[in-house]
């Protein structure tokens, strides 16, 4: 493939996952903002706050069935299609919430409508970050898979830095005017970035690893039922590698917005200029961090993040409690910005090469998606639950933290750094490894 080519693959995964980053992080933002007082309308603040995360989970629990039915799509009929249906699906949804009435208007209509949608795009983003990746990784080659697997991963923060920055320009408006129709304006304009999304994902070709399975013919009926019945292990590697790549990520992105105005006195945009800045930080370092695995090896990097987030755990809330504008911002540089890029820069291609090709999307989607919806959609929830529980004290907030590194490095410990073989070669060793697996049950009998 020439670089035209291959720039072309690069814009349409960075930018189309981007973009349904975007749609997805301005529900979480808002959530913790606005929804718990026009949505979810209760006597009591914080069982309104509760009842706004509550709905954001909701979404995590989706993403599992949209990266069933969509990677089934893409491991049937190619990546590319796949993508344009996540995408139509993710905008029509947030341009929807953009429009809804609220809960003074039309009663609890206002809260069924929103949830409705916000489960669209659940089912959305749960087909898009496969095949976003898979369009990366597929075209790559051996020597820079890493850092073509860190494109679309750079979507997430991307997507939460233009989230964020919508958000603080409108928050810039009197209170009344926000709440009233300040906070709908990202919403309805994410239209304009979907059609582009679109426009740029049209001009590329199916990938070469799905062209392949095509023309060997061993495209799998049921790409669901081979993974788990063949594969079932490596997904249960992958749901454990991402519970600390989400949970402490919704911790230092989403749940700190409330925590820092309403516990500690941090004015609302200082708190999201202060997350823009670390996912900026994060954005620059994602690359530089999948470059290095492509030398050093996926595992390597991983583990080196995740043991950062093990001994930061405590020192990040410790700083938050002080009440300093100039901590609050070197805490979450350094958990979102430095500490998390490691882990979320390889995990998507350590992911890709443990899984064979017929079965890849599915495989990466559903390990990458239940993972989300054990450990990330609930972080938030969790994390605001505890504070309720022991008095306002962080500490099982950071043990939380904590126990979800332990989970990954367990995890992780079973993965074979396969950075220095083709994803050819890596089908075969899979395709060699299931041989084997039967001969020994065949000997058994």
């Amino acid at each position: 493939m020439d670089q035209k080519q291959m720039r072309k693959v690069w814009i349409a995964s960075l930018v189309g996952s981007s973009i349904e980053w975007f749609d997805y992080f301005l529900y979480g933002t808002v959530a913790a903002l606005v929804f718990n007082q026009i949505f979810f309308v209760t006597e009591e603040p914080t069982v309104g706050l509760l009842l706004s995360y509550a709905s954001f989970a909701l979404a995590f629990f989706i993403r599992p069935f949209g990266g069933i039915i969509f990677s089934h799509i893409g491991d049937r009929i190619g990546r590319k299609k796949t993508l344009v249906i996540t995408l139509s699906l993710m905008g029509v949804a947030t341009f929807g919430m953009g429009l809804l009435p609220t809960y003074q208007a039309i009663g609890v209509w206002a809260p069924i409508l929103l949830i409705t949608l916000r489960l669209i795009q659940g089912l959305g983003i749960g087909g898009e970050w496969g095949g976003a990746l898979l369009l990366a990784v597929e075209y790559a080659p051996k020597e820079k898979r890493g850092l073509y697997g860190a494109i679309p991963q750079m979507g997430v923060t991307i997507g939460m830095v233009m989230g964020t920055v919508a958000l603080s320009i409108m928050t810039l408006l009197p209170e009344g005017s926000f709440m009233t129709w300040g906070w709908r304006v990202p919403f309805i304009m994410s239209a304009l970035l979907v059609i582009f999304g679109l426009w740029i994902r049209k001009g590329i070709e199916e990938t070469p690893s799905f062209k392949r399975v095509q023309e060997s013919g061993e495209i799998p009926k049921l790409p669901i039922a081979d993974t788990l019945k063949y594969h079932w292990k490596e997904v249960i590697i992958a749901v454990g590698a991402k519970v600390v790549e989400t949970a402490p990520f919704y911790i230092f992105g989403t749940f700190v917005v409330s925590y820092a105005t309403a516990e500690l006195g941090f004015s609302r945009t200082a708190v999201l200029n202060t997350v823009m800045v670390a996912t900026i930080v994060t954005t620059i370092l994602i690359p530089i961090m999948g470059s290095l695995s492509d030398k050093i090896g996926r595992k390597k990097v991983y583990v080196a993040g995740t043991v950062g987030m093990i001994l930061f755990s405590f020192p990040y809330f410790w700083m938050l409690q002080q009440q300093s504008l100039a901590l609050l911002v070197i805490a979450t540089i350094i958990g979102l910005g430095i500490i998390w890029a490691p882990i979320t820069a390889v995990l998507g291609t350590m992911f890709s090469e443990i899984f064979d090709a017929k079965v890849r999307y599915t495989g990466i989607t559903l390990g990458y998606q239940i993972g989300a919806a054990l450990a990330g959609g609930t972080a938030p929830l969790i994390a605001t639950s505890l504070m309720l529980q022991f008095d306002g004290s962080y500490v099982p907030v950071a043990f939380y933290i904590i126990f979800t590194a332990v989970i990954s490095l367990l995890a992780i410990w079973a993965v074979k750094d396969r950075s220095q073989q083709n994803l050819d070669e890596v089908t075969a060793v899979k395709k060699d490894e299931s041989l084997a697996k039967a001969a020994k049950e065949l000997s058994k009998v």
